[in-house]
């Protein structure tokens, strides 16, 4: 399974169908969540994400918040319990490091998924909140160099 990190504009219109076809189907159906997922951010974010046999199976998208702060989202995988979630997160995690250049990356995860962020050195920065009906809290990476 290959990994592409690539801007809005480096995108084929199969990948960016894919993609969007894949936020709908973990975060629109699987989730029972309706949001508004075409929220304009992607046309300055970077698409990170895996493919097999023309099908994206793990994306995460990152974009500036500020200057110096990075917000990682819409992560999602496909098939669980392959290794490929923790793949998609460290390999995104270096590609916005070296892509971006960022101080740190900001996430808001959905709470029980906390502990799997944790491992990649996330730090909960909030108190738990609802996000279109799911609990959620903000975490951060901080990316300084010591």
């Amino acid at each position: 399974m290959e990994l592409s990190a690539r801007t809005f504009e480096e995108l084929t219109n199969r990948e960016l169908y894919e993609i969007l076809r894949a936020r709908a189907e973990i975060f629109v159906v699987e989730q029972a969540c309706v949001y508004q997922d075409l929220d304009g951010r992607d046309y300055e974010s970077l698409h990170v994400f895996c493919e097999e046999e023309g099908k994206v199976t793990a994306y995460l998208r990152a974009f500036f918040l500020s200057p110096d702060t990075v917000r990682m989202g819409r992560v999602l995988t496909r098939e669980h319990g392959k290794g490929l979630g923790g793949r998609l997160l460290k390999e995104g995690i270096a590609l916005v490091r070296e892509r971006m250049k960022p101080e740190r990356i900001r996430i808001d995860a959905q709470t029980y998924a906390a502990p799997f962020y944790a491992r990649e050195g996330f730090r909960i920065c909030s108190e738990e909140f609802e996000e279109d009906g799911i609990p959620h809290v903000g975490m951060v990476l901080d990316l300084k160099d010591p």
